[in-house]
């Protein structure tokens, strides 16, 4: 089967640095759609950019990712999510909206893939069944939520702090305030930080058992913690887009991968005494 013209590979987002890693770095999956209905060039050189950046930014904290393709022709194993130390989700098309039940066109919908949808759900569910490290951004945020029981806003109107407008970069600068006591106000250890947003959709009703964690100016939720498992976060800005603030996506992924690997030791302790 012949390529389509505009597609992306995993060697167009593979790091550098994997070699140099110890055998035992923690293992990330890394949950994302290389390819979608509609893929333009715009959207492709984003796609490239902001997985290669945040598989890049994994290494460089010391983890090792394993890319989970939710596009590919035959979806991966889910045993191979199943037995990663930590999960991360990324970004990418709009969710079906029949899955949060909407019916009808949705305005400025893009890139829907129902069957990568139900996927990334499963492997979602698997996670927190697990009680696995996750950190779940932009579309993953929205599957987390929709995963746990909530609801998306199909398109946020007014918009104008969430994207860029006709004619402009989709990407801008965003102003959240985080949530006091939260994993973020720990991680950022700051009130308000700026982040970088393209969103069109949002989490809308918040799932029973996610709390806020971070909110735009106009209200709409930015990020969601998990309030049962021991570290689950979703951010619906965009760490990995590299014009954002470098120390911010440090600082996020080096708490993600330090959770990772306390629950790597975990696994082997409780394997271990299995073993006995």
């Amino acid at each position: 089967m012949s390529r389509p013209p505009l597609y992306l590979s995993q060697d167009d987002v593979t790091p550098s640095g994997t070699q140099e890693l110890p055998e035992d770095a923690p293992r990330v999956a890394v949950v994302v759609s290389l390819n979608f209905p509609g893929l333009t060039a715009q959207t492709l050189e984003l796609m490239r950019r902001f997985t290669r950046t945040a598989l890049q930014t994994l290494v460089d904290v010391g983890a090792r990712p394993i890319l989970v393709d939710s596009s590919a022709p035959e979806l991966p194993d889910p045993s191979i999510t199943g037995t990663a130390d930590g999960v991360l989700v990324l970004g990418g098309g709009d969710i079906d909206s029949s899955l949060y039940g909407v019916e009808g066109p949705v305005p400025n919908e893009y890139g829907v893939d129902p069957r990568a949808d139900v996927y990334t759900m499963q492997l979602i569910d698997q996670t927190l069944d697990r009680d696995a490290p996750m950190l779940a951004i932009c579309r993953g945020s929205q599957l987390l939520n929709l995963t746990c029981g909530g609801t998306i806003i199909p398109d946020l109107d007014p918009w104008h702090l969430h994207r860029g407008g006709p004619g402009q970069p989709v990407f801008l600068d965003e102003d959240v305030t985080i949530t006091p006591g939260s994993k973020l106000a720990g991680i950022f250890e700051s009130e308000k930080i700026t982040v970088r947003s393209g969103h069109h959709q949002a989490v809308g009703k918040i799932a029973p058992s996610l709390t806020p964690s971070a909110v735009a100016n106009d209200g709409i939720v930015e990020a969601t913690e998990h309030q049962q498992a021991t570290w689950v976060v979703g951010v619906q800005w965009h760490p990995e887009d590299d014009d954002g603030s470098a120390e911010d996506r440090r600082n996020l992924f080096t708490a993600f991968v330090e959770q990772v690997q306390s629950n790597g030791r975990r696994a082997s302790r409780a394997s271990m005494t299995k073993g006995h």
